[in-house]
């Protein structure tokens, strides 16, 4: 009917008044007049439903409210610009860019020198920039304009894909690097081994068996620590959310760690009180598996004392202690990078890979905690890891 909505509550209306005149008496073509003509007149006095609006390129107009509802619940950082004033930006931008960027100058809210000359073109694009948010952050910005005035701004965070290339070119370089040592011992014995044949004396050759299985092992120990690093690195972005109880954990991870030969080396301290975390279960194990062995490794012959406790801020605090010989102070800032050895001779003849630390760091940081070295000469090492409790009320809920 063109468009025009029906007034059914003025022909009800119409009808009931028709059967009242009926009722009085009067006469059925008059009454059948009055309704009709009643009716057509709601009919043409209502109005039709308004228009959709049409920009001037002939595309639908979105009113502001329904753009910012649009944009809002985006899963990726949205900017709206007026010209190059910012005039609206959803949750994930705020959070990103700061609360303050709405009614700011775009080019002053993005600040990067490849975003300003993608602006300045008008046309739109794409283009990836560094440091927009922190140092080492990476982001593809890409502008799509809606008019001459109005245009849209979409942000992806790259950094987790950046962090994980450069993982990787580190990963090839430094596993050729460790690798060639234990390849190179047991490929020589073996080919001592298969040139001398049988004219090898039987106690030099059992020598050079005992060799080549101890490097074929270390071999073995090092892909596996390369292998754990390079998940770790992969996820360090994704933060843990499954709860973990630490009390249990910290005890049966230092077990495996300390193995049956040096398990009555270890003194616990782990509190009465029950402490959890957001976690990544196999991880944090892993974390105790390794402080526990280097403690056990390179703390002399004494005791190793493992704690827990509630820090300040609601820190589950994990400590580490050897009576060892302590590390030197300009050793502590590298102890964490792959592959950094304080004793390389000693620490490759105990079976170090010179990971245990790096892979720590990088669970410490995907959990969102803080890794610290206490140590002083002839007076052992303390290694101490925070890390963020779980709240009462969300232990409750869980």
């Amino acid at each position: 009917m063109d468009g025009k909505t029906t007034p059914f509550g003025g022909i009800i209306l119409a009808i009931g008044c028709g059967l009242f005149l009926a009722a009085m008496g009067t006469s059925l073509l008059v009454v059948v007049a009055v309704i009709g003509i009643w009716i057509l007149s709601l009919w043409l006095a209502a109005p039709p439903p308004p228009p959709p609006q049409k920009k001037a390129n002939g595309g639908m107009q979105i009113s502001g409210a329904s753009m910012r509802d649009l944009i809002e619940h985006s899963g990726l950082p949205l900017i709206m610009i007026d010209s190059d004033r910012i005039i609206m930006a959803n949750a994930h931008a705020r959070e990103a860019l700061g609360k303050h960027i709405i009614g700011q100058d775009v080019r002053v809210a993005l600040r990067h020198p490849a975003a300003i000359d993608l602006l300045s073109r008008g046309e739109g694009g794409s283009v990836a920039v560094q440091g927009l948010t922190g140092p080492k952050s990476n982001w593809q910005i890409t502008i799509q304009p809606i008019d001459a005035r109005y245009a849209l701004i979409e942000l992806v965070n790259r950094t987790a894909e950046a962090d994980v290339s450069r993982a990787h070119s580190d990963f090839v370089a430094n596993a050729s690097h460790e690798l060639r040592t234990p390849l190179a011992s047991i490929i020589g014995y073996v080919e001592t081994l298969s040139d001398e044949g049988e004219k090898v004396d039987p106690k030099q050759a059992s020598k050079f068996y005992g060799t080549v299985l101890r490097e074929a092992r270390r071999l073995q120990t090092l892909v596996d620590d390369l292998m754990s690093l390079s998940r770790v690195e992969a996820e360090k972005h994704d933060q843990p959310r499954a709860p973990v109880l630490l009390t249990p954990l910290i005890r049966s991870a230092a077990r495996d760690g300390a193995g049956a030969e040096r398990f009555d080396r270890l003194q616990f301290d782990l509190g009465e009180r029950d402490l959890s975390i957001r976690g990544d279960e196999r991880q944090i194990e892993q974390l105790v598996r390794n402080l526990v062995d280097n403690a056990l490794k390179y703390g002399g012959d004494g005791p190793v004392e493992v704690g827990l406790q509630k820090g300040e801020r609601d820190m589950a605090v994990l400590s580490v202690r050897d009576h060892g010989e302590g590390i030197a102070a300009e050793h502590l800032p590298h102890l964490t990078r792959r592959f950094y050895r304080t004793d390389p001779g000693r620490s490759r003849a105990a079976g170090g890979t010179g990971l245990g630390l790096a892979i720590v760091k990088h669970i410490v940081e995907r959990h969102r905690g803080r890794l610290d070295f206490d140590s002083t000469l002839g007076d052992g090492t303390t290694v101490t890891v925070r890390l963020p409790l779980l709240a009462l009320e969300a232990q409750a809920r869980d």
